[in-house]
């Protein structure tokens, strides 16, 4: 690939910015960069130049900027491979809503970048990145009021949107939820019961609906959960710990093949399960008084 040398000078530049720390002249040359036609990658002390791809390509979550899709509600979606199921669910999201949809991909997007429009943001980070790095940017960036965290295998049946934004205009809840329980606290805080729509103590990563704002107060997941299972849980009583509440409901959605689970390694699956929900024994284990009422 032939890089002309005023856009090698730009990127020489911005090494030099970022070794100095000055970020605002390094996210501006960055996007003179852009403009010429390329993306830069950050390694080790350097950096590469690639080729632009019709969508925004980052080297780590933290650097995605402020995500404003001029939209009241954005579901988010993180999303790590299987790129073409993801694509189904952002096509349902937007065929049964007027929302806005911000997709962070671990990796390569693949043929999501077909969905780019007005209402649909889309980034791509270096694989490796945590999951719960990426819920919290976006909780953190994205601007609008309601922000949902949506599983990529959770497909949209009709309006889900309505009913949850209802909720939450309430003022009860701080989240809502498709799918949750209650902790089993006869099993030593080990198990979660569904116990059907109400008030529950977790909310699963399925499809999670937040007051925004609330969560700025409450603070982020765990920058150590590196995958998803049980992370939900311990972000949820992080919740209920500063006081919010939250609500499981019955909406129109469905799962199809959740490959986040079933066709990940089983020794990493099961490896980062066991930490996140370590994590969660050490913290809150016998902490009864952050539980909902039980029913």
């Amino acid at each position: 690939m032939s890089v002309p040398d005023s856009v090698r000078a730009l990127a020489d530049a911005r090494l030099e910015a970022r070794a100095a720390k000055d970020w605002a002249r390094s996210d501006q040359l960055r996007d003179q960069i852009a403009a010429a036609g390329f993306e830069v990658v950050d390694v080790a002390g350097s950096y590469e130049l690639k080729t632009k791809k019709p969508y925004i390509t980052l080297a780590y979550p933290r650097e995605i900027r402020t995500i404003d899709l001029k939209n009241d509600v954005t579901v988010g979606l993180i999303v790590e491979g299987f790129t073409e199921d993801a694509l189904e669910s952002v096509k349902a999201i937007k065929a049964n809503s007027d929302c806005a949809v911000a997709v962070i991909v671990i990796g390569d997007a693949g043929l999501l970048s077909e969905q780019i429009d007005k209402r649909t943001y889309l980034v791509s980070v270096n694989p490796g990145a945590a999951w719960g790095d990426c819920a919290s940017i976006l909780l953190e960036k994205v601007t609008s009021k309601y922000v949902i965290i949506m599983d990529p295998s959770t497909r949209f049946t009709g309006d889900a949107i309505t009913p949850v934004v209802a909720e939450l205009e309430k003022g009860e809840y701080v989240a809502v939820g498709w799918r949750g329980g209650l902790i089993n606290t006869d099993d030593d805080w080990r198990s979660v019961d569904d116990k059907g729509p109400g008030e529950v103590d977790v909310l699963f990563s399925y499809f999670m609906a937040f007051n925004r704002v609330a969560m700025i107060e409450v603070g982020g997941f765990n920058p150590r959960a590196l995958y998803y299972r049980n992370a939900d849980i311990e972000y949820s009583l992080k919740i209920r710990q500063a006081g919010g509440r939250l609500l499981q409901m019955d909406l129109p959605l469905t799962q199809e093949r959740h490959h986040g689970y079933h066709d990940v390694d089983p020794e990493f699956r099961d490896l980062q399960s066991k930490k996140n929900y370590d994590r969660i024994l050490d913290k809150y284990r016998g902490k009864s008084a952050i539980l909902s009422p039980r029913r």
